[in-house]
């Protein structure tokens, strides 16, 4: 069995494939299959996004896909984030360094560092569709304390509750009971592994 993780930021496929890896499939990616169209991320909410992006993926390459829409939600500035998270601010092109300190500045005079990351992980296969969500609280840090990841800065400005440590620094278990995104993929790997019990 393939399966297309369908994504073009590297660290969102390695942290995808780090929790589906228990499955037994081959995953590939969109470079993988010679896809380079891209979806335009339209919708009311993150399910709403991923699911839209699973089906398009779907219908361009024939396999089972999956995909996700994410981003965070922070109390002190609610509405200016969320779907548009890696759009706002800096904007879609600045490099993660750019958004980063763009952001960081906007939230310096906030006394409030509280903020939710939610992640909705979609899986389309003909015409089964399944969305499941994935959510984690915690707060932004006062400044960056572990060094940028490819394509998900704010893993290294944000603490999640329980934790004394941002994303990036915790270790490969702790994150897959902490992150958003392994908190949906997980409910997807569950899902997949009731629908093919025999893999």
């Amino acid at each position: 069995m393939k399966i297309l993780i369908a994504t073009t930021n590297r660290g969102k496929f390695k942290g995808i494939l780090e929790t589906l890896q228990t499955f037994d499939a081959e995953f590939v990616s969109l470079e993988d299959v010679g896809i380079t169209a891209d979806f335009e991320e339209v919708g009311e909410s993150f399910a709403e996004i991923a699911l839209g992006k699973a089906r398009f993926y779907h219908g361009l390459s024939g396999l089972p896909t999956v995909a996700d829409d994410s981003g965070i939600i922070v109390d002190a500035i609610a509405g200016e984030l969320g779907l548009k998270t890696r759009r706002w601010g800096a904007g879609a092109s600045a490099s993660d360094e750019e958004w980063l300190r763009f952001f960081m500045e906007r939230m310096e005079s906030e006394s409030n560092r509280a903020a939710e990351f939610v992640c909705a992980a979609a899986y389309v296969s003909g015409n089964l569709e399944q969305v499941f969500e994935g959510r984690t609280r915690g707060v932004i840090t006062a400044e960056a304390e572990a060094p940028l990841y490819a394509g998900i800065p704010l893993s290294s400005v944000f603490k999640p509750e329980g934790y004394d440590r941002v994303y990036m620094a915790l270790s490969t278990e702790e994150k897959q009971d902490a992150s958003h995104r392994a908190k949906g993929f997980c409910q997807l790997l569950n899902f997949l592994k009731q629908a093919n019990p025999h893999q």
